[in-house]
């Protein structure tokens, strides 16, 4: 008598023969791997500039010029060009009171320029990058800086 494989015992079920395959299958992982590594060193560093401007200055004359002379109302504070004038009143006392202009002060502005230079020390950064060896790697495969100039 012979023995019944899983073949025959699938085609007695359906009635036809059935062959058993084999299959494969596969598994996929993810690994880090070191290829090297980076070092980065921000360096500061310092220059000299020459600074060639322009300033501005303003000063003020002031004239005082006597006017003596009445005036039926306080005069008001005016401007003439880039000169401002301030009256200064007195109150006289006569029969009756009058305003008397005593003087008026002139004050001009005056505006001049004049050239400037001074030397001032301005900073910037730098970006020295190391690359070195991966672990594992041989020493001879040393550090080799490179640098990266970020100024501002």
């Amino acid at each position: 008598m012979r023995s019944r494989t899983e073949a025959d015992r699938a085609a007695d079920k359906t009635g036809e023969p059935v062959l058993p395959l084999l299959a494969e299958e596969t598994a996929v992982s993810k690994q880090v791997v070191e290829t090297g590594r980076v070092q980065v060193t921000r360096v500061t560093r310092e220059r000299e500039q020459l600074i060639d401007e322009l300033l501005a200055h303003q000063t003020v004359e002031i004239e005082r010029t006597p006017m003596a002379r009445h005036v039926e109302a306080m005069p008001a504070i005016r401007e003439e060009g880039d000169t401002v004038v301030i009256p200064i009143v007195e109150e006289v006392l006569v029969v009756e009171r009058r305003l008397f202009l005593k003087e008026e002060v002139r004050v001009r502005r005056v505006r001049s320029t004049e050239r400037h230079q001074e030397t001032v020390t301005l900073r910037h950064h730098e970006a020295v990058v190391t690359h070195l060896p991966a672990a594992g790697d041989s020493p001879e495969a040393s550090a080799k800086p490179h640098q990266s100039k970020q100024e501002g």
